[in-house]
């Protein structure tokens, strides 16, 4: 915190200060950057610095093994863990009594950055976040599927927000000599399953004239960065990591087209930024991009696909407008209010006990869909209604809310939890 770099760290930002906002005592444990500034709070968050093992292996298992460990003598009501990479540490929640969920990102094991041990271990760990956890969290519908079919586990099945910044002006964009709708964009790290490598193919084999801006990078991936740079022509600018969010805001709002190449995360925080811009977006095919994108998106799977778009996007102008009219009205489903107030309500009801005491056993059980079991057969809350207006409810101060529903104490008898979040 601040959030900068990730969809885990935008999550916990926006969900976290609502939560504060809210009454609750909120605590998060940040990983401790070499020189970076170590803030004790943030938007009414409590945060507790603590280092990690700067090895993409072990960087994120060690640093939340210190969390756990600083955790158990500085107790909470209800813990909230992201990615399931981190479930080796659960048991040591659970025998300290505290009640805890997992978000479990997205499918981890397909990722190419991992080995043969890294595969593995990543599903492993999938197994065990299944049977070690009080709830499991999915970001898309297509990783509950995942965890129904092969787990016949549920899932508290919350996404990410879209920020709306359609309004977002134009005079950052000068810092980096572009113009409104004088540019395709592409905000990725460049990991394989990312498809940075495909989408820069694809756009050198096109006549496109608008120049194809590249934000992003990745700490690890020094053979994959040179593999993009060399299928770029000089068409092609990497402007590296962007921090500056105002900047990064009005270039995802006056692209011309936003290129997502993300395959394997769930519903992903940078399409839905895009989303809220109301950028036309080109994506990679998968269940997870049209999951959000519906009509509104072009897909792709390979560079003809990448240069077919860009050549009907820049010939056919008026199809891009309506499809970012589109985009724009399909953000609000995704309203950082209205999920704060879904993970508040799973906190109460973790702080209550208000689970199921058996959790299933981990085991694959490779039916599949036709095997009849259910999508969520115990969850812990249901999806609260989004009001017709667009808006959605924000969490709001014990004192103003309504008794919860029957799964879930009432908010007379759980005091405003504190939460922690790693």
């Amino acid at each position: 915190m601040p959030a900068r770099y990730g969809g885990f760290e935008t999550a916990v930002e926006e969900v976290g200060r609502r939560l504060a906002d809210a009454g609750h005592d909120v605590v998060v444990y940040c990983r401790t950057t070499t020189g970076g500034p170590r803030p004790a709070t943030h938007l009414g968050m409590r945060l507790v610095h603590l280092p990690a093992l700067r090895r993409r292996s072990l960087e994120t298992l060690s640093h939340t093994g210190l969390s756990v460990a600083h955790l158990l003598t500085h107790r909470v009501d209800a813990a909230i863990v992201f990615n399931a990479a981190n479930a080796p540490w659960l048991p040591l929640l659970r025998a300290a009594g505290i009640p805890v969920a997992t978000h479990v990102d997205g499918l981890e094991w397909k990722r190419a950055k991992w080995g043969g041990i890294g595969k593995r271990y990543y599903r492993v760990v999938e197994a065990l976040s299944v049977r070690w956890s009080d709830a499991l969290i999915a970001d898309a519908k297509g990783i509950a599927d995942y965890y129904r079919d092969e787990f016949a586990a549920p899932t508290e099945q919350i996404a990410y927000g879209a920020p709306k910044t359609d309004g977002a002006g134009s005079d950052r964009l000068s810092s980096v000599d572009l113009t409104p709708g004088g540019y395709h964009l592409v905000v990725a790290r460049f990991e394989p399953e990312n498809h940075v490598d495909v989408i820069v193919d694809g756009y050198r084999r096109s006549d496109a004239e608008l120049p194809l801006v590249v934000v992003g990078s990745a700490p690890y991936a020094d053979d994959y960065t040179r593999r993009v740079h060399a299928l770029a022509d000089d068409r092609v600018r990497f402007l590296g990591g962007v921090w500056d969010q105002e900047l990064l805001d009005q270039l995802y709002v006056h692209c011309a087209t936003y290129l997502h190449g993300h395959s394997v995360g769930g519903t992903n925080p940078s399409l839905l930024r895009a989303l809220g811009a109301g950028a036309a977006t080109i994506a990679y095919d998968v269940s997870f991009n049209r999951e959000v994108l519906e009509s509104s998106g072009r897909y792709f799977r390979t560079p003809d696909d990448v240069t077919s778009a860009l050549h009907e996007a820049e010939r056919e102008p008026e199809k891009l407008r309506r499809r970012g009219k589109r985009a724009r009205l399909l953000a609000a489903r995704y309203d950082w209010d209205h999920v704060a107030a879904r993970y508040e309500e799973l906190c109460r009801a973790l702080a209550a006990r208000a689970f199921p005491r058996t959790r299933p056993s981990g085991r694959r059980l490779r039916l599949g869909p036709a095997a009849g079991i259910g999508t969520n057969e115990w969850p812990l809350v249901q999806p609260a209604p989004v009001p017709q207006g667009g808006g959605a409810p924000r969490p709001r101060r014990a004192a103003d809310r309504p008794a919860a529903r029957p799964a879930v104490a009432a908010s007379g008898d759980v005091p405003p939890a504190r939460t922690a979040q790693s």
